[in-house]
């Protein structure tokens, strides 16, 4: 029996948004296409010192204005990725499933006994950024051959980035959140089979996630990396999947 073209994604019969549900103790938990009312959501998470020391890439302090934009463009990629998937089973409906280039669920929510949900965080499948690559010209040449394969090359270098709210830290939600998309979604869905993961050194419960979910740490980076007037080195972790080799 050929399944949707969505799958393995469960579809909310009330609102037709697409979803991923975590697995047991964590099945209250699913993820989401961003929302564009999620905006509001983001800023009390990120600025709480717990997250935002973490995180390179949003400004700090984190403010409403800002999160319009972002919101606009992953919710962009999500809808282009559900539209790609339904076309292709309005014009193939007993076809195989179909390769994408990435995962369109990635905002973290908890539902309440009600039936309601609360944004947590964020999870995001994307093409590298090649940190472990210190000369400026060497890393630009790589990351435009990087970005330029096509989808489903199992040669193309993914990694994940995420955050959540600590009031759900140390649930293993996260861990389970990764695992879920790399296993249910990024191997069959988009091909990949190998991905590396980059987070700050003395971020223990970060790279603690990546090992449960089969990262191998590899070394310290150290390419005088300066993030908000502090210099910071990298845990570089690698992940292939046994189609690779060693």
């Amino acid at each position: 029996m050929a399944h949707s073209q969505l799958y393995p994604l469960e579809v909310n019969p009330q609102t037709e948004e697409p979803f991923l549900r975590l697995p047991a103790p964590n099945d209250n938990i699913i993820l989401t296409p961003p929302r564009l009312t999620d905006g509001k959501y983001l800023g009390p998470i990120i600025n709480d010192p717990q997250v935002s020391v973490w995180l390179e890439g949003p400004p700090i302090p984190y403010l409403d204005e800002y999160a319009p934009g972002w919101l606009e463009l992953i919710k962009g990629q999500s809808d282009a990725i559900i539209a790609e998937l339904k076309e292709e089973e309005r014009l193939n409906p007993d076809g195989p499933l179909k390769l994408v280039g990435g995962c369109p669920v990635r905002h973290i929510r908890e539902v309440l006994p009600d039936g309601t949900d609360i944004y947590l965080g964020d999870i995001g499948i994307n093409r590298a950024q090649l940190e472990e690559v210190f000369e400026p010209e060497e890393r630009r040449q790589a990351l435009e051959v990087n970005n330029s394969k096509a989808i489903g090359d199992p040669s193309i270098i993914w990694t994940f980035g995420d955050y959540l709210a600590p009031s759900h830290h140390r649930r293993g939600i996260m861990t389970a959140a990764m695992s879920t998309i790399l296993n249910s979604w990024a191997i069959p869905r988009m091909g990949v089979r190998f991905m590396t993961g980059y987070t700050f050194s003395g971020n223990q419960g970060s790279r603690r996630v990546f090992e449960k979910s089969g990262f191998v740490w590899k070394r310290t980076l150290d390419s005088g990396k300066v993030v908000r007037g502090e210099r910071k080195t990298l845990n570089y972790l690698e992940w292939k999947h046994p189609d690779l080799g060693a």
